[in-house]
C-alpha cells in the first residue's frame, strides 16, 4: 500500500488470530466504526474476504458511518459491508483487497495499476470499461515466502459475452458476490423492493465455485422477489475456476432464469473483468452507469468520487 503513497493505519482485528476474528464479530464491527469516525482515515481497505461478515452488521453504527462517508474498497465477503453502506447513501468500491489484489501489485499490468490509481486518486467525469486480454485465478501458496506478490498462471480470455439486449440503459450500480448476497436475503439488511428500481445489478461467484445450476437457483430467487423485473441491466463477472464448457453452461443458466421472468429485453453481459480473478476492475456501488448493447460498451456516466 505504501507503494501507492498511502500512510497505513492498522486496526486490531487486521492481525488478530482467525479464532479471535471468528469469536468476536462485535470487535470487528468496532474497528469498522472507528475507521469511519477517525478523521485521519481517508479510505478503508479490507484485508481479505471470508464467509461471515454478515455477523458484524448488527454492531455497526449507522449514524457514524452516515456522518463520515469515505472510500471503502474490497470484494467477496465485503459485499455485506457494501450493501449496508450503500443503503446509507455511501458510494463504495467493489474491488481488490489488500491480500488479494494489492499484495500482487508488482505483478499486475500497467493498465490495471492505472485503472486503480484513477479510481483512488483521480476524479474522472466518466469511465469506459474495456475487456482484458488475459486473466489469472488462484495465487501460489502464500505459506511459501518466495510466492509473495505473485499471480497465478496467465490464461487467455475470450472477452465479455453479450448474451441479450439491444437498447441503451442507465442505472445505479449495485451488487457483489452472489453467495454472500445469499447470507443477507431475508434479514433486516436486505434492500427493500423499491431499492431495486432501475439498478444495474452486477454479480460474481467466489472461489467456492458454485455450479451453473446453483447460480441458476440463486438467481431464480431474485426473479421471485421481483428484482429481475425491476432492474435495468444484469452484469456477471468472470467465474473463477470454470472451464469453457462450464462458462457456456453458466450463460445458458443465466439466460434461462431471465427469460423465465419475462425479461427478454434485459441487457445481460457475462464473463466481465470483476470478481475473484485478476486483474479485477473496480465497480463503484451507487454510481450511475450505462450499458449500450449496440456499441457493446459499458461505462460510468458520473464521477465515482467527489
Amino acid at each position: 500500500m505504501r507503494k501507492l503513497g498511502l500512510q497505513v493505519y492498522e486496526y486490531p482485528s487486521a492481525r488478530a488470530s482467525a479464532q479471535f476474528v471468528y469469536d468476536n464479530p462485535k470487535a470487528r464491527a468496532t474497528d469498522v466504526n472507528k475507521a469511519f469516525a477517525d478523521k485521519r482515515i481517508k479510505a478503508i481497505f479490507t484485508s481479505i474476504g471470508g464467509d461471515d461478515s454478515v455477523r458484524i452488521l448488527p454492531y455497526l453504527n449507522k449514524d457514524t458511518i452516515r456522518r463520515n462517508p469515505k472510500m471503502l474498497i474490497g470484494y467477496s465477503d465485503t459485499t455485506t459491508l457494501h450493501t449496508y453502506c450503500n443503503q446509507l447513501g455511501l458510494v463504495t468500491f467493489n474491488g481488490p483487497s489488500v491480500m488479494a489484489g494489492f499484495s500482487q501489485w508488482e505483478s499486475q499490468t500497467a493498465e490495471f495499476q492505472e485503472h486503480v490509481k484513477l479510481f483512488l486518486f483521480g476524479s474522472p467525469t466518466s469511465y469506459v470499461y474495456t475487456p482484458g486480454n488475459w486473466y489469472s485465478e488462484k495465487y501460489p501458496d502464500w505459506k511459501i515466502p518466495s510466492n509473495a506478490g505473485k499471480l497465478g498462471p496467465q490464461m487467455r480470455t475470450d472477452g465479455w459475452h453479450w448474451l441479450q439486449g439491444s437498447a441503451k440503459v442507465q442505472g445505479n450500480l449495485f451488487g457483489g458476490c452472489i453467495e454472500v448476497m445469499e447470507f443477507m436475503k431475508g434479514t433486516a439488511f436486505w434492500p427493500k423492493p423499491s431499492f431495486w428500481k432501475g439498478k444495474i445489478l452486477f454479480l460474481e461467484t467466489s472461489e467456492d465455485k458454485p455450479s451453473p445450476e446453483q447460480v441458476k437457483w440463486m438467481l431464480r430467487n431474485y426473479g421471485s422477489q421481483g428484482i429481475l423485473s425491476s432492474i435495468s441491466g444484469l452484469l456477471i463477472g468472470r467465474a473463477r475456476d470454470y472451464n469453457a464448457e462450464e462458462k457456456k453452461a453458466l450463460d445458458v443458466a443465466v439466460l434461462k432464469i431471465v427469460k423465465e421472468f419475462g425479461r427478454t429485453d434485459l441487457p445481460v453481459v457475462t464473463n466481465m473483468d470483476f470478481g475473484h480473478t485478476d486483474p479485477q476492475q473496480i465497480m463503484p456501488l451507487g454510481i450511475k452507469a450505462e450499458i449500450d448493447c449496440k456499441k457493446r460498451r459499458f461505462r460510468l456516466v458520473e464521477k465515482p468520487t467527489k
